[in-house]
């Protein structure tokens, strides 16, 4: 899916949220309720809820991000940026994919056309790269940094939430997935739960700030 104006950004944000809330709602509600279910059927909805909570977290953030970076790629390809038009993060992205080849095949002559990018080539045309930021399927606190570092984001708005991140969402998703019996209190759930609706609100709240300021450019001091 192109997405060429903001307002597609906007609104592909939106709309994915929206159902992901929705479908959060639906299983906060069925951890709530607990009259007439058996305390095993209760314990393994909320198994299952932590599971599907990190599902949607990874999936927003995931789908949120490559959103932007399309936004952005699209808007350097319409209005013809220069290299050296973008902010820091985002000429490290147009690098990265320079760089990786020459990492993988580990020849010296492939690094010549870097050298010749950043003697010669940052005035000119931008060519963005179509690659896509991964999660790596375990979105830890370090992998949530790595992206906003790229995004030009404000991970310090998410920088109190590492442990709950890795320990408390994470780590408890990864040793339900991966067969092990673990009981995760009710309580501890429904706390979770809201602190990981405000970070994907937090996620996409910059993204759209990001956008709409035109962060992805480089701003020159007047």
């Amino acid at each position: 899916m192109r997405i060429r104006t903001l307002e597609q950004l906007i609104d592909r944000l939106d709309n994915d949220l929206a159902w992901r809330k929705k479908e959060l709602s639906e299983i906060k509600k069925t951890v709530e309720a607990r009259k007439d279910i058996s305390e095993q059927r209760h314990i393994l909805f909320v198994r299952s809820a932590v599971c599907i909570l990190y599902s949607h977290w990874e999936g927003f953030v995931k789908l949120a991000a490559n959103s932007y970076l399309k936004y952005v790629r699209e808007y350097v390809n319409i209005n013809k940026l220069k290299s050296q038009e973008l902010s820091t993060n985002f000429l490290a992205w147009v690098m990265k994919a320079k760089l990786n080849q020459a990492n993988i095949t580990n020849k010296p002559s492939l690094y010549v056309p870097i050298c010749e990018f950043f003697i010669s080539e940052l005035n000119q045309r931008c060519s963005f790269p179509k690659d896509e930021i991964s999660t790596l399927s375990n979105l830890s606190s370090d992998v949530l940094k790595d992206i906003t570092d790229i995004l030009g984001l404000k991970f310090s708005l998410f920088s109190t939430k590492c442990k709950l991140i890795d320990e408390k969402l994470l780590k408890t998703r990864n040793t339900i997935a991966h067969g092990e019996y673990l009981i995760f209190d009710r309580d501890e759930y429904m706390e979770l739960h809201q602190e990981i609706i405000v970070m994907m609100n937090t996620f996409k709240n910059e993204i759209d700030n990001a956008a709409t300021q035109e962060n992805f450019k480089k701003h020159r001091s007047i």
